[in-house]
């Protein structure tokens, strides 16, 4: 079973005249981890934020010296293919990352659609899947493997709108919009049990097909029921800037809310200021006064390589890796069979700051998601503020 590469340390030939009288260089053992995430498309900013936050913890673990097994060290390389957030795609790229690139780590992965495949194909394989996918059924006792690496709307869904519906006392109804697809189609049914237990009446909920560049006749039939709220459920952030324009062209203005929201840039991009207002559920703010330099400089630098600060979908390929390296070394095996078994007993240091684990026996049957903060965030003057969190 292939796991690991062996390459040749940085600079190992640097110097041909001198690399005969030159020691040879020592071998490292790679783990490869795959990334199956949207890198084109309305979401790829989140595929190419995740690629960005898993190389960067790789660093960082190969700064500190990397993950000690059974007297061997190994550092983490990061292999990212596109799933275009498509079942189709997702079976492609999971076929690449197990049959020709020989991977048994995934270290993370977005899209229910694409996820599902992958998933099917790695329980076969016997490796190990780390998942910001947000569908409910991608957990529990049968799928062992299997490790959620950000908040899903089980998590995330009873604060949100918990929240929404404290701050606005007034408002009665919702009209739901989400993506048709597996993703979209499990965040709606959550949601929509939500609002109801909440007593807001849903007086429509509908889906839209990803790829679709003309919202007018989407946000006219969202406004035609004049609801107090539109939720958007798990639409992107390009799209969902897109549609709330529409909606103000028209003259709806009620309350916004993008349950997979994460962060102000993406939706001003495309909806300029009628992203004002707009609750979201995923994103994260990095306020000097509240953020750790270490935060505030990886943001930093991923502002300059993707274009916009970091979310809690991104975070979630950097804290992954902290959890196999912290697993890996509990296990003291590179086995993903061993590792997984390890997995739900191990703390480690998130990127938001604290000492974590694993939880979720009550919702999934089984400890396998991740114990994060769930941040509620609004756009207030053109910025992300954070106006809410649970530490659960």
């Amino acid at each position: 079973m292939t796991i690991f590469n062996k390459c040749a340390t940085s600079g190992a030939a640097m110097l041909v005249a001198s690399f005969a009288a030159a020691p040879m260089a020592q071998a490292e053992e790679v783990i490869k981890l795959g990334l199956s995430t949207p890198l084109s498309g309305a979401a790829a900013i989140w595929g190419k934020g995740a690629e960005f936050m898993c190389e960067t913890a790789a660093e960082e673990i190969r700064e500190a010296g990397g993950v000690s097994v059974q007297g061997e060290t190994y550092f983490f390389e990061c292999l990212s293919y596109d799933n275009k957030y498509n079942a189709a795609e997702g079976t492609k790229v999971a076929q690449a990352l197990f049959n020709r690139e020989g991977v048994k780590f995934i270290g993370g992965s977005l899209g229910t659609a694409p996820v599902k495949a992958l998933q099917s194909l790695a329980e076969r394989q016997g490796a190990l899947v780390f998942t910001t996918a947000w569908g409910a059924s991608l957990k529990g006792p049968e799928h062992p493997t299997t490790f959620t690496q950000m908040n899903t709307p089980g998590e995330i869904l009873p604060e949100l709108i918990g929240y929404i519906v404290e701050q606005h006392p007034d408002a009665a109804s919702v009209a739901m919009l989400n993506p048709n697809d597996a993703t979209g189609q499990e965040t709606e049914e959550i949601a929509a049990q939500v609002w109801g237990e909440k007593e807001i009446e849903i007086v429509a909920s509908d889906y839209y097909e990803r790829g679709t560049t003309e919202f007018q006749p989407i946000a006219a039939r969202l406004a035609s029921f004049e609801p107090d709220i539109i939720d958007l459920g798990a639409t992107p952030p390009a799209d969902a800037g897109a549609i709330f324009k529409e909606l103000a062209v028209i003259g709806w203005d009620g309350v916004k809310v993008v349950e997979v929201g994460t962060g102000a840039d993406g939706l001003k991009a495309t909806g300029g200021d009628a992203a004002e207002g707009v609750y979201m559920g995923a994103g994260v703010t990095f306020n000097p006064d509240t953020a750790t330099e270490h935060q505030i400089e990886v943001n930093e630098r991923a502002k300059e390589a993707i274009g916009e600060s970091l979310n809690a979908v991104q975070i979630g390929f950097y804290d992954s890796l902290f959890a196999l390296k912290a697993a890996m070394e509990a296990a003291d095996s590179v086995e993903p069979q061993a590792v997984a078994e390890a997995m739900p007993d191990v703390t480690f240091k998130t990127f938001y700051g604290s000492e974590i684990g694993f939880y979720g026996e009550e919702r999934y049957g089984r400890v396998q998601q991740m114990r994060l903060p769930i941040i509620v965030t609004q756009v207030q003057d053109g910025e992300l503020v954070e106006v809410g969190r649970l530490t659960p």
